[in-house]
């Protein structure tokens, strides 16, 4: 089943009551909404004064729902389930113990699609995709001789032009980015949790300060269908973080995503994703199911 995402930016209280997210918005107190919690697959609050209840968010934990909490109105905090997998404790044992051989395998492997779906952006936009092809056709094992960052180079100057520098830190279209990109990571850390893994114990990211270094890991090929979205909101000339383009963000996670042989949503697409990684640390396959840009 698709699941929902929820997004406040009024103020509102949140509670629970029978199992269902009940919604009291401060500006209407005497009109309830409610949502059943096996519904939703994501409660994003970009709002000061908003209010949650403690027995409502261990139930978002319990139906591992990603709850997310802004600053400044970009995503700065989640909370997920400590339990989301039956058989979680196997699968941390398997993915600690992971050789170093079966990360960089398996980092190619995600390197490879992200320049690949890149190299598809392009083309898409009416781009030059085909810069990227002699990179993504020759990444080594744990990517030796950084294609991603070479192709990286090339992408962002082919994308958005000479002028453009792809860094968290700058303004105009990297704020769009990073809030896109932010929620794609939270929606990827929950994916992993479900799954069975822990997103703290990366492939290839290893940053002392980063909490989520696998979630990192795992939503690289899923970047240029944020990166899409950041091009049809320069195109509409949508260029601050307002209410109307976080939504256009956020949508991401309902985009159509193609697989080999099937096309689901990003959300559902990061649980195939993620199952699949799973089954790697278990050797039951040597491949990941990764996303195809169309």
């Amino acid at each position: 089943m698709l699941k929902r995402s929820l997004v406040f930016t009024s103020p509102a209280t949140l509670s629970l009551k029978n199992a269902q997210l009940v919604i009291t918005l401060k500006e209407q107190p005497g009109a309830c909404r409610t949502v059943p919690i096996e519904e939703l697959g994501a409660v994003l609050v970009d709002n000061p004064m908003v209010s949650l209840t403690i027995p409502l968010i261990n139930a978002l934990a319990d139906g591992n729902v990603a709850l997310i909490f802004c600053q400044k109105g970009m995503p700065n905090a989640l909370t997920l389930s400590l339990h989301a997998n039956a058989s979680q404790g196997e699968s941390y044992r398997e993915q600690i113990t992971a050789s170093e051989t079966l990360k960089k395998a398996l980092w190619k492997q995600l390197v490879e699609a992200k320049i690949r779906n890149q190299a598809r952006l392009l083309s898409k936009q009416g781009k030059r995709g085909e810069l990227l092809k002699p990179l993504y056709m020759n990444v080594k094992s744990g990517d030796a001789d950084n294609k991603e960052g070479v192709a990286a180079k090339l992408y962002w100057t082919e994308l958005f032009g000479k002028g453009f520098r792809r860094h968290r830190d700058l303004p105009g279209l990297n704020i769009l980015l990073n809030y896109g990109y932010a929620v794609l990571r939270a929606a990827t850390a929950r994916a992993l949790m479900a799954s069975g893994l822990h997103p703290a114990f990366g492939l290839f990211h290893r940053n002392r300060g980063d909490a989520f270094p696998l979630a990192d890991d795992v939503m690289e090929p899923f970047r240029p269908f944020v990166d899409e979205i950041v091009c049809k909101l320069v195109e509409e000339n949508k260029l601050s973080l307002d209410k109307t383009t976080k939504g256009s963000l956020i949508s991401v996670l309902f985009c159509d995503v193609s697989f080999s042989k099937v096309v689901r949503p990003l959300s559902i697409g990061l649980t195939m994703t993620t199952a699949s990684l799973e089954k790697c640390f278990s050797k039951e396959t040597n491949k990941m199911q990764l996303p195809i840009l169309e």
